[in-house]
């Protein structure tokens, strides 16, 4: 007798490797940089705002997430038609690929970029279409719009990249949407648009006003120090919002996540003072790196990259054995985050030793 059988495209999905927590040891703090979390805890107001709602967690949700869209809306000044949110801007890129994706349709993205594009890429039954980066660790735009099909309905485009650092500015952005035909989607994927300090950096809102094919993905995750909440947003067209809001999980951004989002914009100002802080010890972290002979890309997001082929994983026991845990991606680097002075000076330390 046979067993049930997943669908074949489930049996390819890769797998997710979330990035691992501290060994604590007695009498030695150890800190996690594999996350690209922020270190800083919740704001009082923020933290007041989600206990509040946890009162009520014997209720359902706000499925339609109303008072998240009118502070989405009047803090982006665009209508509430276009924005959906979900579960962080993961979630989004799975209800995108599945809403404009048939089986064996392409999504082109940069590679090595975000982990999870093929895990949901796969889950559709789409296919995935890998450019590489360039040796910098940007984007290959030409390349990308070149690797666009009569079967290609999304286009993924990280910025600034996960894992490796880099942004691309508007102007390459303006170069590349010309070259995509209208009828694909370009999705905007800007987890990490607080840290960016760069010339001409992407203007993301004024770009999906411009164009009818564009999709921002954003979330709560990371300047806003949400991760543990899941919530994130998109803003694109009312056409492409409402297909995403239509397969959207019912209920999926919980009370707690929406309460909380809520405050954090209402608190942006110290948040975004913190998001400083951030980048300040992102610099001082990458002048340290390349003053020891460390080649490191640009980095726009709050983390760093070290391209480390075979040493990849030593490098990383090394950091661990010091208490820093970083992120490995075998045979390629380690993606570091900035997290607290003293973890980012330890990460600082064995970096030095390891050369």
């Amino acid at each position: 007798m046979s067993a049930p059988r997943p669908r074949d495209n489930v049996l390819r999905i890769p797998t997710y490797v979330p990035g691992k927590p501290p060994a604590q040891r007695p009498g030695h703090v150890s800190f996690k940089l594999s996350s690209n979390e922020n270190p800083y805890p919740p704001l009082p107001g923020v933290l007041d705002a989600a206990v509040a709602a946890a009162g009520s967690m014997n209720r359902y949700p706000d499925m339609a997430c109303a008072e998240l869209y009118a502070a989405l809306g009047a803090r982006l000044d665009c209508p509430v038609t276009d924005l959906s949110v979900a579960t962080g801007s993961v979630g989004l890129i799975y209800q995108l690929v599945q809403a404009f994706c048939d089986p064996g349709d392409e999504v082109v993205h940069a590679w090595r970029s975000f982990e999870a594009y093929p895990i949901a890429v796969t889950a559709a039954g789409a296919v995935s279409i890998r450019v590489p980066l360039l040796a910098t660790g940007e984007h290959d735009l030409a390349a990308m719009a070149a690797a666009v099909t009569d079967r290609t309905k999304v286009v993924l485009v990280c910025t600034p990249n996960n894992p490796t650092g880099p942004s691309i500015t508007q102007s390459a952005l303006d170069t590349f949407l010309e070259a995509v035909p209208s009828h694909v989607v370009v999705v905007v994927d800007e987890a990490y648009v607080e840290f960016v300090r760069m010339a001409d950096p992407v203007d993301g809102v004024a770009t999906y006003r411009g164009h009818d094919n564009v999709v921002l993905t954003r979330t709560f995750s990371k300047a806003y120090g949400l991760a543990g909440l899941r919530v994130g947003y998109a803003v694109a067209p009312a056409p492409i919002a409402g297909a995403l809001r239509a397969v959207s999980l019912p209920f999926g951004v919980s009370a707690i996540a929406q309460a909380a989002a809520i405050a954090s914009l209402a608190a942006e100002a110290e948040l975004l003072r913190r998001v400083e802080a951030l980048v300040e010890e992102r610099d001082r972290v990458l002048g340290s790196l390349r003053s020891a002979g460390w080649t490191v890309p640009d980095a726009q997001g709050n983390f760093v990259w070290l391209a480390l082929g075979d040493a990849t994983l030593d490098f990383a026991a090394a950091a661990e054995a010091a208490g820093v845990v970083v992120r490995p991606f075998a045979g390629e680097g380690v993606r570091v985050s900035i997290g607290e002075s003293e973890a980012n000076t330890r990460f600082i330390d064995v970096a030095a030793r390891f050369r």
